[in-house]
């Protein structure tokens, strides 16, 4: 199998598209670590992955906490002996307009989605390093490529930011591991679900594809990104977005 003995961390990981990018890495032959902020969720997704046969742990984390961070790669080792894959995938969206956005909500978000990938990357280079092998995969949004309308312009900002922190760490950790990023468009989930057929259908229309993302999108990107067939890939952002035009 294409991750046969590599252990992967996939942060936000309880559920959506995480949850999506665990299950396909475990179908690919890896061992997955889905760490979450939310315990019950994240359990509960871990249960599923061992319920279909794949090896699987939830270990409780908040990605925005280095001691949180550190704790998670340590029973990560204990546990599977190895980091090979890490999946940055952890994030908050509030959509507060723009006047409305306190600068504790600013530094809640710009904490969870840039300040928390950071912490993992970091927290996982020196066993990647001394494997002499790793891949990091940053979950990024085409509103961090172009702006974002519906979405709060803190998230927006967090994920360009996840764009340049991708092209950092890429040239500095080359050629050991390879970082890279996946950029969603718009994709189905808990969210999309409640913002009405009109919305939808006004999305949909600017969408060569003639539809949203599904999380197992995104994950087959990711996938690919972090399997042994992408070790010539590094410092790029893939995106996933049915072929919206990116301005």
């Amino acid at each position: 199998m294409m991750l046969e003995n590599k252990v992967a961390i996939v942060t936000g990981g309880a559920r959506g598209i995480g949850l999506e990018i665990g299950h396909q890495l475990a179908e690919a032959g890896a061992a997955v670590v889905l760490a979450d902020v939310n315990a019950d969720h994240v359990t509960e997704a871990a249960d599923r992955l061992r319920d279909a046969g794949y090896e699987a742990i939830a270990v409780t984390t908040d990605v925005s906490d280095e001691a949180q961070v550190l704790a998670m790669c340590q029973q990560t080792l204990e546990w599977g002996g190895r980091i090979d894959i890490l999946v940055n995938n952890a994030g908050i969206c509030p959509m507060t307009p723009v006047e409305e956005i306190t600068p504790g909500e600013w530094d809640l978000v710009l904490g969870v989605n840039l300040k928390g990938m950071f912490l993992c990357s970091k927290a996982v280079i020196p066993t990647m390093r001394a494997q002499g092998t790793g891949k990091i995969v940053n979950i990024a949004s085409s509103a961090g490529q172009m702006g974002g309308l519906a979405v709060g312009v803190h998230y927006s900002t967090s994920k360009a930011g996840t764009l340049g922190l991708t092209k950092s760490l890429a040239r500095i950790l080359a050629p050991d591991i390879q970082v890279n990023a996946v950029a969603p468009g718009t994709t189905e989930s808990k969210m999309t679900s409640g913002w009405g057929q009109n919305t939808i259908e006004g999305l949909v229309k600017q969408i060569p594809a003639g539809r949203l993302g599904h999380p197992a999108d995104v994950a087959a990107a990711v996938l690919f990104l972090a399997s042994d067939r992408a070790t010539y890939i590094t410092g790029q952002t893939l995106s996933v977005n049915g072929g919206l035009l990116m301005v």
